[in-house]
């Protein structure tokens, strides 16, 4: 008997129905049957080994494809692990080892690891590595595999879990080493051309603050070494550049103990927010957006009437609590609270487009240890939007949107690119209304000539997104402001408007941030201008330094003629040379100088972060032309250009 799967050409080819991923590629070629590595089903990375089902979306991976680096980095988690287990024995106890974006980790039990460690360990990589030994894939029964396993817990609770369908359960062997593993894998270990062990951090097992801490050790792999070196030196730039060094000398933010995974905003950081506020304020005024304020606090109704309890709750996402026989709870998004304030009042079609913005605070479980400074928080504050709007708007409404995005960004010099992400397995709703809006967006996209890529099954539940894709300053790629097309929620929620037939329709509803969250927002940016931010958005712009105590008082008047700017006097008794260098350190963008000669012509001495100096201005022409590069918003402090 046979059956069908579609290739990613969309062609189908007719298989036995007992086939693998690998005889899928044997069936298109013996070339590319030869050079199989792993395959994707329905977008999902998996063995070559994998058998495949009738209707099944098939994709072969090879050594040229871009998840072989994917399928290399998860064998080198097992050769760390045989490593591990050549060097301390049984002591050392295995849990999960999976591939990541930058490389891998694995986290351990019954050893205490430091870094100092590392060179010892990957000198027995470095020997697997060499050995080549064959990476096998074997079928152990379920008997013999908790034999295996009898004195880890670890691997016993993922048998009985993730594992735990079938009479067989599937490990990888090489040399004298196996584990639990569903793959996927390439041949050999001589495969490896370069790796890294990077550094060590606690995990909970299971991300459960109530279960055991692990030491999880991370590091990376590639197939050349040329391109391990490569990988280092950008990630040495990306330390330097890291928002929460850059944050704590610049006195931005902190994150207390008594508030993990929720920013302390401190006055030079608060002074950055507020200027990003106003210009989103204003980008949402030219799209015609009203602000509005909802509570961070709400009963869990609401989100049951959405959707997003289903969505959230029971994902352990929400912080959601009973008081009172209520559920209680802390918003995770802003959308359900801007479809009441749609609700509370009768509406036209004529009332249509209606624009809803809030800088509203919402929160999300994440696990303690996905929690990473300004980057992945707990609680956010999101530049939110949602606009309601009939059929007929929805083209010119998703376009006006993305060009003011696309505007946005680049005035603080990123370049982006878009993915459209699709509907997902939790998906609600009819196919039908799914098939429109991605329709919808993808027109869009094309009307704006943007470039974009596709991501199967990564929308939301309630319909799909165009995910604004940013790259910094050293080539990393973030997802920050989003757009999302939705019939589901005004369905759920029973939004309506009269229509010019007299009868009640739906509104269609987009959700849209031009930034995102405000914290992600600024991780990046920090990040990205490496703490030397734009005059506009700098927390003090400039300082003034009186060469000797005599001249402060002619700083202050100075001062009082630039009082539309932030301006500081460096009043401390230090040598000019001194008060220069911590201006650098601070990240000023100008620093005005003033000794006997300035202060007897009424003149400034000018200089700026980039080194350059000049003398002889008027306070008044340096006044006129940062408030010119202020408003302008330009990137760099360019007075002395």
């Amino acid at each position: 008997m046979s059956i069908e799967v579609e290739l990613p050409d969309g062609s189908i080819l007719e298989v036995d129905e007992n086939a693998t991923v690998e005889d899928v590629a044997y069936e298109i070629g013996t070339g590319l049957g030869d050079d199989t590595v792993a395959g994707k089903i329905n977008g999902e990375l998996v063995a070559k080994e994998e058998k495949i089902s009738d209707g099944d979306e098939i994709e072969i991976v090879t050594d040229q494809s871009d998840e072989y680096v994917e399928v290399l980095r998860h064998s080198t988690a097992h050769v760390f692990a045989q490593a591990l287990k050549r060097i301390y024995g049984d002591e050392v106890r295995l849990t999960i080892g999976p591939w990541t974006d930058e490389g891998f980790y694995y986290d351990i039990d019954g050893v205490d690891l430091d870094e100092d460690d590392f060179e010892e360990i990957e000198e027995e990589m470095q020997e697997i590595i060499e050995e080549d030994l064959d990476i096998e894939r074997e079928k152990l029964s379920r008997e013999e595999a908790e034999d295996f396993f009898e004195d880890n817990e670890y691997k016993r609770e993922i048998l009985e879990e993730e594992a735990s369908e079938g009479d067989t359960v599937s490990f990888y062997k090489q040399g004298g080493f196996k584990d639990l593993c569903k793959g996927p894998h390439v041949e050999s270990t001589g495969e490896v051309g370069g790796f890294k062990l990077l550094e060590i951090a606690g995990a909970y097992w299971r991300g459960d603050e109530e279960k055991e801490m692990l030491t999880r050790v991370y590091g990376t792999a590639f197939p050349t070494q040329s391109e391990l070196e490569e990988f280092l030196e950008k990630k040495k730039e990306a330390e330097k550049r890291d928002h929460r060094k850059i944050g704590k000398e610049m006195d931005l933010f902190s994150i207390p103990e008594h508030s993990p995974g929720c920013v302390h905003v401190h006055p030079n950081g608060m002074k950055i927010r507020r200027e990003l506020e106003d210009f989103i304020r204003d980008k949402n005024e030219r799209l015609g957006y009203t602000e509005v304020r909802t509570p961070e606090l709400n009963k869990a109704d609401l989100w049951k009437k959405t959707g997003h309890y289903e969505a959230f709750k029971e994902e352990g996402e929400m912080f959601a609590w009973e008081q009172n026989e209520e559920e209680y709870g802390l918003k995770p998004m802003n959308c359900a609270n801007h479809s009441h304030i749609f609700k509370s009042q009768e509406r036209s079609y004529r009332d249509l487009p209606i624009r809803l913005s809030e800088f509203g605070n919402v929160y999300r479980n994440e696990q303690s240890g996905e929690l990473s400074g300004l980057m992945r928080v707990r609680g956010m504050t999101q530049d939110d939007g949602h606009a309601y709007i009939r059929d007929d708007q929805i083209q010119e409404e998703v376009e006006r949107t993305l060009d003011i995005i696309a505007e946005m960004y680049d005035e603080f010099d990123f370049d982006i690119t878009f993915k459209l992400e699709t509907k997902p397995g939790k998906a609600q709703g009819p196919d039908n209304l799914w098939e429109n809006a991605e329709e919808s967006l993808e027109d869009a996209l094309k009307e704006k000539d943007a470039e974009y890529e596709i991501n199967e099954g990564e929308g939301a539940f309630y319909g799909p997104k165009i995910g604004v894709m940013v790259e910094d300053a050293i080539g990393r790629e973030w997802q920050l402001g989003t757009v999302q097309l939705d019939f589901v929620i005004p369905r759920n929620y029973g939004l309506t408007y009269t229509g010019k037939d007299n009868e009640e329709h739906h509104p269609v509803m987009i959700h849209r941030a031009i930034l995102g969250s405000l914290e992600r927002f600024m991780g990046v940016m920090i990040e990205h201008f490496e703490g030397d931010f734009p005059t506009w958005l700098a927390p003090e712009q400039v300082r003034i330094l009186p060469v000797t105590d005599e001249n402060v008082d002619y700083a202050e008047k100075v001062k009082d003629e630039l009082n539309d700017f932030r301006v500081e006097i460096e009043d401390r008794s230090w040598t000019v040379g001194k008060k220069i260098q911590a201006a650098h350190d601070d990240n000023l963008p100008y620093m005005l100088i003033l000794g006997d000669d300035e202060e007897e012509a009424g003149e400034i001495s000018v200089r700026d972060r980039e080194e350059n100096e000049d003398r002889g201005f008027s306070v008044e022409e340096f006044r006129e032309a940062l408030r010119e590069e202020v408003e302008e918003k330009r990137i760099e402090p360019d007075f002395l250009q």
